[in-house]
């Protein structure tokens, strides 16, 4: 019984009830007239009018009027159009629907947050058993922030042309799948692309869940529960610490089809990170897309049964299902401009809806380009280097914390190692584990190695004649400058990589040697507490998190970014105590507890910064900015482990109080609407 057909001030502008969008195809060339007609501009044909000339009552052209005044007149027409839309999300709200699409996209970004983690939770497993070498290690942590940062920006630039919900199902499959097919790759260069396919399906998680989340929370909502949400990053930090502590230590979980296909325990613990991508696909499919961007394109009709739904499902859940949304189809019609500004949308975003790569790329490109002009420039700015330097600072010190700890590891293991010179050993059978020793010097004649393990051993100048080696796994050994005379080898490791700087062997067998790369976390004795280290520093975001999500409306945004920031900076000058295990561990939980609450308040400004078309291409923008910050941490704070202290703390903290600053001068979002 609604009456969806309308005519605005006698023009030929016309909606009926099948959906303005597909009206709009094929006129690409008649923007300026329908602009024209709208604000009662002659149109190019007519002849009353020269060109130049002003009729008596009629408004300015748009070509002589003031760019900006344009501007300015826009915005408040779109203004007005977030403050009604306002008004109907308050109409609907805040119950069952919000708290179910909570869930859902906070599955989302738990997958994030575990992507991240996995990656340095993996990497020393996997490039052990791949046998990569020291040159090739650490690709695996760069490529997976490279495919995060490419993902970031387009999948984040695509969710603003055709959708929130589409964008966000398509990249979580992306990832789970690449993710679990990871799992059973053999080579190296597979998992690398893999991974890094993953992480370009991953990448576009942040962006737009934060942004699919804020268009459904009214302005009084937003702060406090995007900071509940952001809570769901740090449970996949939890979840992939926790399960990485229960499962890749454990080498009895694993199996092999012969020497050709390896299983490990690490593998195991991929598959099971991907779980949270998996459950996220799942119940988004159930999940109806955003309203606002069903606005933005002129679709009033599925714009308004989606909020109908929201309406219903919130007034059921609190016991008044005879409550009726009130608001008609009509009324977003109604709106002043909405039929120009909805009709011109929608036109050029149906030019990008074609899977057209080039189009996509070069829409992407315009809109991006859009957030960096007049009045969004400043701003823009600000929020590229308050992102860049958080990030830069987070991931570098987060790499350089489990590092520098690793390092004060290695040299209480290496201050313990037991060292034999000169000794002369016959006729004996060593069917037990030698670990951490330095022999040099030494004669072994006749002796037995069986069933046995050396760990961290290393043999300088020393000679071996007549010796039996067999079962021998060593990890972290090495012969150097030794001689081997009518040596047997049967079922070892031991290979040419090990016979180093000039071992020679003379009339001595090598047989069924065992293949691959031994690796057995029985024999690792940091690995479980490496693991613990960083669950007990994810635990210690949680106070921060509770505290960021119910103060956020309350000190407001820009407060917390800034005070958080430089309050993490400052808090760096504290390693310099940093002399042993326990400390370091008090300043990683600290430095954690004190960022995390930046982290919320950024995550809440950037959504609000933007309007609704170009929410997901900014967005994106910034968090490609982070993840290009993430990979220019991790290389150099990486490469100053065990060097220098002072480089890092100077860099980490010069750089979070800067951006700490520089956030400060944001502009205070709390009182935006979405436009």
């Amino acid at each position: 019984g609604e009456d969806v057909s309308y005519r605005q001030d006698g023009e030929g502008y016309h909606d009926n009830e099948e959906g303005s969008s597909d009206a709009t195809e094929g006129h690409d060339d008649e923007d300026e007239i329908y602009e024209g007609e709208y604000q009662g501009i002659p149109s190019a044909g007519d002849k009353k009018h020269k060109e130049g000339q002003v009729a008596l009552g009629q408004p300015v052209s748009d070509s002589t009027r003031d760019r900006k005044e344009l501007e300015q007149e826009r915005q408040a027409d779109e203004e007005e159009l977030a403050q009604q839309y306002e008004l109907i999300i308050q109409e609907c709200g805040h119950g069952r629907f919000q708290w179910q699409l909570f869930l859902v996209l906070g599955l989302a970004l738990m997958s994030d947050g575990v992507e991240v983690f996995v990656v340095g939770f993996v990497l020393p497993s996997a490039e052990t058993d791949m046998c990569v070498p020291n040159s090739s290690s650490g690709w695996l942590g760069s490529v997976v922030y490279l495919g995060m940062m490419v993902g970031a920006f387009f999948w984040g630039g695509m969710s603003d042309k055709v959708g929130r919900r589409q964008c966000l199902l398509i990249c979580m499959s992306t990832n789970g799948f690449f993710a679990f097919l990871s799992s059973f790759v053999q080579g190296y260069g597979l998992f690398l692309l893999c991974r890094l396919a993953a992480g370009f399906g991953i990448g576009g998680a942040v962006p737009i869940v934060f942004s699919f989340f804020a268009e459904v929370l009214s302005r009084e909502k937003r702060g406090e529960h995007l900071s509940w949400l952001c809570m769901f990053w740090m449970i996949g930090e939890i979840y992939a610490s926790a399960m990485a502590w229960a499962i890749i230590p454990h080498y009895g979980w694993s199996f092999s089809m012969g020497s050709a296909y390896q299983f490990h325990s690490w593998r195991v613990f991929v598959v099971v990170c991907a779980l949270p991508c998996v459950c996220a696909v799942v119940a988004l499919t159930f999940m109806p897309e955003s309203p606002r961007f069903y606005l933005e394109v002129g679709k009033h009709d599925e714009a308004w049964m989606i909020l109908k739904q929201i309406h219903d499902t919130n007034m059921r859940a609190r016991g008044q299902p005879e409550k009726v949304f009130t608001v008609s189809v009509c009324f977003f019609r109604a709106l002043p401009r909405l039929g120009f500004l909805a009709l011109k949308e929608a036109k050029r975003l149906i030019s990008c809806h074609h899977w057209d790569r080039f189009k996509r790329f070069h829409c992407i490109y315009l809109n991006l380009m859009k957030c960096f002009n007049y009045p969004m420039q400043e701003n823009m700015m600000r929020l590229a280097i308050v992102w860049f330097t958080l990030s830069f600072g987070y991931y570098g010190l987060s790499v350089w914390f489990p590092d520098v700890i690793k390092h004060l590891q290695a040299d209480e293991y290496a201050s313990k190692v037991q060292i034999h010179i000169n000794e002369r050993i016959e006729g004996f059978t060593f069917n037990f584990t030698l670990e951490n020793q330095i022999h040099k010097n030494s004669l072994f004649i006749n002796d037995q190695f069986i069933n046995m393990k050396l760990k961290s051993v290393t043999f300088i100048d020393s000679t071996f004649r007549n010796c039996y080696f067999d079962d021998v796994t060593s990890v972290g050994s090495i012969f150097r400058n030794c001689t081997f005379v009518d040596a047997f080898f049967f079922n070892t490791d031991i290979d040419e990589s090990k016979l180093i700087d000039g071992t020679e062997v003379v009339n001595s067998t090598f047989t069924h040697n065992k293949t691959g790369c031994q690796m057995t976390f029985d024999d690792d004795y940091s690995a479980y507490w490496v693991y613990f280290i960083n669950f007990l520093g994810t635990l210690a975001v949680l106070p921060g998190n509770i505290v960021s999500a119910l103060l956020m409306d309350k000190i407001g945004r820009l407060s917390m970014l800034g005070g958080s920031m430089v309050l993490s900076g400052i808090s760096c000058f504290f390693l310099w105590f940093g002399t042993s295990e326990s400390m370091m561990i008090f300043m990683l939980c600290l430095y954690n507890g004190l960022s995390i609450s930046a982290w919320n308040s950024l995550d809440v400004v950037t959504t609000e910064s933007f309007p609704t078309v170009r929410r997901g291409t900014g967005f994106g923008f910034c968090n490609a900015l982070c993840k290009l910050a993430a990979v220019l941490g991790n290389l150099i704070f990486g490469s100053l482990v065990g060097i220098t202290k002072a480089i890092p703390i100077l860099m980490a903290s010069s750089v979070l109080v800067g951006g700490g600053l520089v956030g400060l001068r944001l502009p205070d979002t709390r009182a935006n609407v979405l436009m």
